[in-house]
């Protein structure tokens, strides 16, 4: 716990004095920096934790943040919503920074969904095992799949649809205001999906009355928004916002009205990871037979 927190405050005091390589580096070392500490920190308080008891797994998220983060770099094509500078000028070091800032985004969100959960709690919520499921406050054990979609959850995944297509078919000018629908886009089509597929949901916790996982989630998307953001600020190699809301009432680089975006992003980590994860278990089964 402590060289994690090490971590994070040498990169930081060396990216503020410039010194190198925390000045052009500082995103990927103070994040690897938290994870390490809040990993370390969740297993001192309930005895278990991602990396120490669920190894193999904390891989698998660490590799998936990539691509799936690509997918948010994709969809700012057409919001061009923030670009970057300072970045290396050798594209193999540039695309290595790139897989190792990327790489830690995901964990982060769910490494910190796990710390507040301890710290709301003392425990893990209600979460019993050390998979990926219920370690944000949820359930442990799945509940199981309803037998086909119903109506509201259809509607939810037809307007996640819809959100999430919206980008692609509106002149640009207006493509820069659709962020929130991108967002929110995922959490709605594939959570009523995960639930249908008897995968951890969102949608099966509200069932239960269970929201434990909406909340711990929720605050580690603003706890990584805010630190996201204090750490990019100073750093060589960093994001630029171009949002056309508030541009000129920033917290560090974000406008304002920005941050509202961070718990619906961890949510939608939430469900974009665990819809994935069924399906790669899916393509294993099937392969097997």
């Amino acid at each position: 716990m402590l060289f994690g927190l090490a971590l994070m405050i040498v990169s930081e005091a060396g990216t503020l004095a410039q010194i190198e390589p925390f000045w052009s580096w500082n995103t990927p070392i103070a994040w690897t920096g938290f994870i390490l500490f809040a990993d370390a920190a969740v297993w001192r308080a309930r005895g278990h934790s991602w990396i120490r008891s669920t190894p193999q797994e904390f891989l698998l998220l660490s590799a998936l943040s990539i691509p799936l983060w690509l997918v948010f770099e994709f969809y700012n094509q057409f919001l061009n919503n923030w670009f970057y500078t300072g970045l290396p000028e050798n594209t193999a070091l540039r695309l290595f920074g790139y897989a190792w800032s990327f790489s830690t985004i995901w964990p982060a969100i769910f490494e910190g969904a796990d710390l507040v959960a301890v710290l709301r709690t003392g425990r893990a919520g209600r979460a019993g095992r050390a998979g990926m499921a219920g370690r944000a406050g949820g359930s442990a054990s799945s509940p199981p799949a309803p037998p086909a979609l119903p109506g509201l959850p259809a509607l939810l995944v037809g307007a996640g649809a819809l959100m999430l297509i919206a980008p692609f078919f509106v002149p640009r000018a207006i493509a820069q205001y659709l962020a929130a629908p991108v967002w929110i886009g995922f959490i709605l089509l594939l959570d009523p999906v995960n639930a249908w597929l008897g995968e951890e949901s969102l949608t099966g916790d509200f069932a239960r009355g269970q929201y434990d996982r909406l909340w711990n989630l929720a605050w580690s998307g603003v706890l990584c928004g805010v630190l996201w953001e204090f750490w990019n600020f100073w750093s060589r190699a960093k994001w630029h916002y171009t949002v056309p809301i508030m541009e000129h009432t920033k917290v560090f680089e974000m406008p304002l009205p920005g941050y509202l975006g961070y718990p619906a992003f961890a949510l939608e980590c939430f469900t974009m990871y665990v819809f994935v994860r069924a399906t790669l278990r899916a393509r294993g089964r099937a392969i097997a037979l």
